[in-house]
C-alpha cells in the first residue's frame, strides 16, 4: 500500500475549472515569491483562486492580507486580517499587521488595541516597542 501523494495534497480529480490540490499549492509558493519580488497585486490574483477553492485556509488568507498591505489596499487588508483573527484569535503576526493596517488608514485607537494584543501574545521587541505601553 504505497501512496505517492503527500499527505498534505489529498487525491483528487481536477475541479471542473481544471485547477487541482497541486496547483493550488503551487499557485500559493508563487504567490509567496511574487509576494517577496515585490509584485503584491500578481500575489493577490494567485491568491483569489486558492481562497475560492479553500476559503477556510487561514495562510492564505494571511498572505492574501499581507499582499494587499504591500499594494496599500488597506480596506481588503483589515478585512483579511480580521477574518484570520476571527478564526485564530491568538494570531499575535495577525494582531501586528492588523495593527499596522490601522495606523496607515490614520486609526490610532484601533492600531494601539492590536499592537497591544501582540505584544501580550508574543512579547517580541518589534511588538512590544509598537505596543507602547509605557504610554
Amino acid at each position: 500500500m504505497s501512496d505517492t501523494t503527500p499527505p498534505s495534497v489529498p487525491a483528487q480529480p481536477p475541479s471542473p475549472s481544471g485547477s487541482s490540490p497541486e496547483t493550488h499549492v503551487i499557485d500559493y509558493r508563487a504567490a509567496e515569491q511574487l509576494l517577496a519580488a515585490r509584485d503584491p497585486q500578481g500575489a493577490v490574483k494567485l491568491l483569489d483562486s486558492v481562497i475560492a477553492a479553500h476559503p477556510e485556509n487561514t495562510a492564505a488568507r494571511l498572505l492574501r492580507a499581507r499582499a494587499f498591505f504591500a499594494a496599500a489596499q488597506l480596506r481588503p487588508a483589515a478585512l483579511e486580517f480580521e477574518l484570520v483573527l476571527e478564526r485564530e484569535p491568538d494570531n499575535a503576526f495577525a494582531h501586528f499587521a492588523l495593527a499596522r493596517t490601522h495606523e496607515r488608514s490614520g486609526r490610532p485607537e484601533q492600531a494601539r488595541k492590536h499592537f497591544r494584543l501582540a505584544a501580550a501574545l508574543d512579547p517580541q521587541p518589534d511588538y512590544l516597542a509598537a505596543a507602547r505601553f509605557e504610554e
